[in-house]
């Protein structure tokens, strides 16, 4: 018997939107977007593409115009509903941007809620291009077929963070000097509104380290015995939390 082929194709290209989708609405694609549909996919009227745009789901949509720069989408139906994310935010210390744009890809694979970039004495940079690491994001979501994306904090001074920190998230401070293990602690305890919390290259000053340890929502933990960089630890740990929290829902 000849079986149907799947529809729509594995290989159909997926793409997010920054509008709220509706079935029956069309959208015109510019810029670069337009050119991957166009010149890499060369896509032709009639042919399939998926949408999400971070608010209502995704979204199967069909070529149903094309010009030299631009296509023309209309959405035919939806696909499924926006995905719910752990309540998990990762705050980052600053470090070199090709490191902090890895962290931005893998922690939205990984499924974040939040991601909180962290200003600390040991910072590399204290600057940050937003646009960049949401960039990075939504071309992880695309590829990962990821349906919500992490919204992104303000810059925010580690001394800042600490005095406006909210009193019902945990703060997981991922210690090189030592704490309980990861692990131990998530299974212990109730951690489903969390935050992780890794510093920048070279660590925590004394201060720091002092200073987010006497905060009261503060628990040091460990990723084990090796000393790990600050974008390994940042992905280790998210992974071992979501890992021990399968069924959390943001």
């Amino acid at each position: 018997m000849v079986q149907t082929p799947a529809w729509p194709p594995h290989s159909t290209p997926r793409l997010f939107v920054d509008e709220a989708l509706t079935e029956g609405s069309e959208l015109r694609i510019e810029g670069g977007q337009a050119h991957y549909l166009l010149h890499v996919m060369r896509l032709k009227e009639g042919a399939p593409v998926k949408l999400f745009d971070d608010r209502t789901g995704e979204y199967l949509a069909t070529v149903t115009a094309t010009g030299k720069r631009d296509l023309v989408l209309t959405v035919e139906a939806k696909l499924r509903e926006r995905e719910t994310t752990p309540d998990l935010w990762l705050c980052q210390a600053l470090i070199k941007k090709d490191r902090l744009d890895w962290i931005a890809e893998k922690s939205c694979e990984l499924g974040i809620a939040r991601f909180v970039p962290v200003l600390t004495q040991r910072c590399v940079a204290d600057k940050l291009k937003e646009d960049r690491l949401r960039s990075q994001m939504i071309e992880a979501a695309e590829q990962c077929e990821r349906t919500a994306l992490p919204e992104i904090g303000d810059l925010s001074k580690l001394d800042a963070l600490l005095r406006d920190w909210p009193e019902d998230r945990s703060l997981l401070f991922c210690d090189e000097r030592g704490g309980t293990p990861l692990a131990e602690v998530l299974v212990a305890g109730s951690h489903r509104k969390s935050a992780i919390l890794i510093g920048p290259e070279g660590g925590f000053s004394d201060d720091e380290n002092a200073d987010i340890r006497a905060h009261p929502q503060a628990v040091a933990v460990s990723l084990g015995s090796n000393i790990l960089r600050a974008d390994t630890a940042a992905i280790a740990a998210i992974a071992v939390w979501t890992a021990l929290n399968p069924t959390n829902q943001g």
